[in-house]
């Protein structure tokens, strides 16, 4: 199939204006596989502390003849997603004996879980989580005891830290391990029903626990479809699983044979280990190009992913040397069309788009509208067109069949012919208050254009107590200003999607607008998050003023104050609110001071780096 000229288009402009980062990415990897740290280059001092814990592997590390992979592992057990990983380092070193290689784990990253967080003043550390996490891959892998590495993450800034930071090590060949999500457990719109009951004071603390336990109840991914799951997708669309392991759920048999197929393809991958040669060799680095990253953005729009990925994406980009920004990915959005209804944006959770088709059904789809490469270099094989297999047990071993021809559900997966809507539902949205991105994927038409006054608050706290006031009982806009990375590390503020659906739900206009986050599930409220320049750096989100009139258009892609020029010109900017200690809040002072802005991914540790 021809690529569609839009993909194209955003492609090769890509290309061109990475070429020189890109370029020396690829000189910088090639340099770290020739001279960087090996075992091979290692003293017996070096290596003697490397294997001395590696029991009956260590006279296999001891002779350099054989792979060893390093496992960077996410695991604790307090987080669902990550909760499953507790086992998987012996499992992989198993599988790793099979095909005559060892594994160590190299090391561990923090796993933060948004949903525990979320509204509180730890969420302040999340984003720059992503910096740590990514740091401490690096720190992991600079033993050099590994020719491959795996990385198990699943959540949120996880993968794209795991990513960034296994990027910087890009000569290695490396294979993402998914644990899959938890069964389904109750009913979504029953979930969102009880919160905005407790919104209104109408249930208790208790009814509100039994609803989020009830959905929220074992181990595995949350079920929605926000930023982990979104980030599983992207994995898929850029090769870096075994086809079809985004979305299998923990603890059965084909969960454990797919990590198997990823233990075994990455021992397949990688370079020359003593007298052996390379015939495969699929480097990170060289994995993770513009298409595959272009890949990753049509995906998101074709699914409807979470908002979250504004950032993440163009971070990792940077990451391998490439230059992407809200533009390429508004462009892309218009020509994508939406082919997934996963809640927020739909009834069904990520097992019903799995059983409907899953990944497999939109690989294919997209390919064969010419909308996704097909020419990326793959962990797994020849080309994207085998992410379309969907893996099952048959006769008590792991085989891939080709994805269902016509959706299994079509309220939850339906064809590019017959969409669920023309384009990928993300909208950049400019004007004298800056550049915004907003999600339409699950706002009702209706309310894709808002004008009315605002409200202008600097804390989330601020909006609740004034919903609970009755204050915001009106056609309103509110704004929550000095939220970006350098103010407070730009945390979500989906606290606030209940309260504003109660406002919605009672026929007010209502909108949202915010320099930071709102959430990877951003449901039915128009939203206007990460405005940049934040209102921290005199972003003009600091002159609003109660009462101003503000439109929020995502048909003409408008975010604007109503303001007389001459007045919005004179104005001065609202004093800076001061920057709150504790829930070690305060070791993060660098890292938002530091920051980059929203569109180049909201990163100190790759501003400082020179990417």
């Amino acid at each position: 199939m021809t690529l569609h000229p839009t993909l194209e288009k955003v492609t090769q402009r890509i290309i061109e204006r990475s070429s020189p980062t890109r370029q020396a990415y690829l000189d910088l990897i090639d340099r770290q596989r020739g001279a960087g740290v090996h075992r091979p280059n290692m003293s017996c001092g070096n290596l003697a502390h490397g294997f001395a814990a590696s029991g009956d592997d260590k006279k296999v590390i001891r002779t350099g003849k054989a792979m060893n992979i390093g496992i960077v592992t996410a695991y604790n057990d307090m987080l669902s997603a990550h909760q499953p990983y507790g086992r998987y380092p012996e499992q992989i070193k198993i599988f790793a004996r099979e095909k005559g290689a060892t594994a160590q784990v190299a090391g561990g990253v923090p796993a933060m879980c948004d949903g525990v967080t979320q509204g509180q003043d730890s969420m302040e550390l999340s984003l720059f989580s992503r910096d740590v996490i990514a740091m401490s891959t690096a720190v992991a892998l600079s033993h050099g005891m590994f020719e491959s590495a795996l990385l198990l993450g699943i959540c949120d800034k996880i993968v794209p830290g795991l990513l960034i930071g296994a990027l910087r090590f890009g000569h290695l060949p490396t294979i993402l391990i998914p644990a899959g999500p938890m069964p389904s457990g109750l009913a979504n719109k029953e979930k969102i029903r009880v919160r905005q009951l407790y919104a209104e004071g109408k249930v208790g603390e208790e009814e509100l626990l039994e609803a989020e336990s009830a959905s929220y109840h074992g181990a595995g991914t949350c079920t929605f479809f926000g930023t982990a799951n979104s980030n599983q997708m992207m994995m898929e669309m850029m090769g870096l699983h075994i086809p079809g392991s985004s979305f299998v759920n923990p603890g059965n048999k084909l969960r454990q044979e797919l990590t198997r197929a990823a233990v075994h393809r990455v021992t397949e991958i990688g370079w020359g280990v003593g007298d052996e040669s390379a015939d495969d060799y699929r480097p990170l680095g060289h994995c993770i190009d513009e298409k595959a990253i272009v890949n990753a953005v049509v995906g998101l729009l074709a699914t409807g992913g979470s908002t979250n990925h504004m950032l993440h994406l163009p971070a990792i980009a940077r990451a391998a040397g490439i230059a992407i920004d809200w533009d390429d990915m508004d462009e892309l959005s218009k020509a994508v069309p939406l082919i997934a209804a996963v809640y927020p944006n739909g009834a069904g959770d990520v097992n019903y788009f799995a059983a409907a088709g899953g990944m497999p059904f939109v690989i294919r789809e997209l390919l064969s509208a010419g909308l996704a490469h097909g020419d990326i270099r793959t962990v797994y094989g020849a080309s994207l067109a085998q992410g379309a297999l969907e893996p099952v047990i048959e006769n008590d071993e792991l085989v891939f069949k080709p994805a269902p021809v016509n959706s299994l559900d079509e309220t939850i997966l339906k064809t590019v012919a017959d969409p669920f809507q023309g384009d990928g539902g993300m909208r950049l949205l400019s004007g004298n208050l800056g550049r915004a991105t907003m999600k339409v994927s699950a706002v009702d038409k209706s309310r894709w254009t808002i004008e009315a006054p605002v409200a202008v608050f600097s804390d989330q706290n601020q909006v609740s107590e004034a919903f609970k006031r009755g204050e915001l009982d009106r056609d309103v806009v509110v704004v929550v200003r000095f939220q970006g990375p350098a103010a407070n590390g730009m945390p979500e503020l989906h606290k606030l999607t209940s309260p504003l659906g109660v406002l919605q739900d009672k026929g007010f206009k209502v909108a949202f607008v915010t320099d930071g986050r709102m959430s990877g599930a951003s449901g039915k409220i128009p939203s206007a998050i990460h405005c940049s320049p934040e209102a921290y750096h005199g972003g003009p989100l600091g002159k609003l003023r109660d009462g101003d009139m503000v439109r929020v258009c995502a048909e003409k892609g408008e975010l604007a104050a109503l303001v007389d020029a001459a007045e919005w010109d004179a104005r001065e900017q609202a004093e800076v609110p001061p920057v709150p200690l504790g829930t070690g809040r305060e070791l993060f002072a660098m890292l938002r001071h530091h920051s980059d802005p929203a569109e180049m991914g909201g990163s100190a540790m790759l501003k400082e780096a020179g990417l």
